[in-house]
């Protein structure tokens, strides 16, 4: 069974991490090793055996963070099994429908063999950074959107393929 599971995430007000942690939890209660780092701070990959990485959306992009780490360890990540996450939908859009993953992700998605991507709900709220996020507050769009059910169901689903795969060989 892998025993580690990097949880790596790219986020500007926390909410990403809110979910990376989520994530990293149920992995733990499954039986696997797992913890969750802020991209940026992943230095290697070679400790962990499989990698599951979250980034928030902003503006039609992945966090900046999450970007750059899979360029980065790209080589790395080839040779894992390796799920992705978007977070950031600033509506009940990711409850209610399959938001397919946007385009920089797909990309990568592709180059890397990604097992799967699934896009979670935002939370943008009083006190964010930025002056756009400022300027949708304002509008009053903002709100906490994440389903942690779902979220825990499909890291459940991460943590059992995993187990299964270790299993099948």
């Amino acid at each position: 069974m892998p025993s580690n599971v990097l949880v790596a995430y790219g986020t500007t007000n926390g909410s990403t991490a809110e979910i990376a942690e989520a994530v990293a939890a149920v992995l733990r209660k499954q039986g696997l090793a797992a913890e969750a780092l802020p991209a940026r701070s992943v230095t290697s990959v070679s400790p962990y055996d499989a990698v599951v990485v979250g980034g928030g959306l902003y503006a039609g992009r992945w966090h900046k963070d999450a970007r750059r780490f899979v360029r980065r360890h790209g080589r790395s990540l080839a040779g894992r099994p390796v799920w992705f996450f978007s977070s950031g939908p600033l509506d009940a859009s990711a409850s209610e429908r399959d938001i397919p993953p946007v385009p920089g992700v797909r990309r990568a998605m592709d180059k890397l063999d990604v097992a799967e991507h699934v896009t979670f709900g935002g939370r943008l709220v009083e006190g964010a950074k930025g002056r756009i996020a400022r300027m949708i507050l304002r509008s009053g769009k903002g709100g906490d959107f994440r389903d942690f059910d779902v979220i825990e169901v499909w890291a459940a689903r991460v943590a059992k393929e995993l187990i299964d795969g270790q299993k099948n060989r």
